[in-house]
């Protein structure tokens, strides 16, 4: 598995307990980020390097995660339906940076949009939505500290599916292991994804 994993009993020494924050795993000029997905589209993903096939559909939004534990905290460690195959997905810090340039808030801030219309103007055109939802440990509580995903649709997301990827691994195996381990109590076996706070351009 290329994914670097650490105990989790290691994971939240060097990360910021509360605060909007983008944690993820960094790879050289790369960023990894997650989706879950169900059988058909993970297999053509897998196979292809990239999305696709007669499952997936280009025409809906589709979310990327750049935090591990918010991802397993969403799909239930691989257990909820349409959501059995988790992929880690490898792109540019470059475009993941571009992605956020692009990006609008799923909510109104008035210190970043000034009005509701001027924000739903803004929303309207974009094809990029941001969203900060509260980050979680293994178990699924909430933590202070507050997650992103993005959110993609458009020839934004057709950018990504298919041409920006560089490579797409799956990890449900050992996102199944680290589950049984929790459901039987062993938190201090548990392994999760290695991530440090990326920097970004855009709040």
């Amino acid at each position: 598995m290329k994914l670097k994993t650490i105990p989790y009993e290691h994971y939240e020494t060097n990360l910021p307990k509360s605060g909007q924050h983008i944690v993820g795993q960094i790879r050289d000029e790369n960023i990894i980020v997650y989706q879950a997905f169900n059988k058909q589209i993970a297999n053509f993903a897998v196979g292809n390097q990239a999305f696709g096939g007669s499952a997936y559909s280009f025409n809906r939004m589709s979310w990327i995660k750049p935090n591990f534990l918010w991802m397993m905290y969403r799909a239930g460690w691989a257990k909820k339906d349409n959501q059995e195959r988790i992929l880690a997905i490898e792109f540019s810090l470059k475009n993941f940076q571009a992605l956020l340039k692009q990006a609008v808030h799923s909510s109104f801030t008035a210190e970043i949009y000034g009005t509701e219309q001027n924000w739903k103007q803004a929303l309207g055109a974009s094809e990029v939505r941001l969203q900060w939802d509260p980050d979680h440990d293994p178990y699924g509580n909430k933590l202070t500290r507050r997650a992103m995903q993005l959110g993609l649709r458009g020839e934004t997301l057709k950018c990504f599916a298919t041409d920006w990827i560089i490579s797409i691994e799956d990890i449900t195996d050992f996102v199944l292991e680290q589950g049984d381990l929790l459901k039987s109590g062993r938190l201090r076996e548990l392994q999760v994804a290695e991530e440090q706070v990326v920097e970004f351009s855009k709040q």
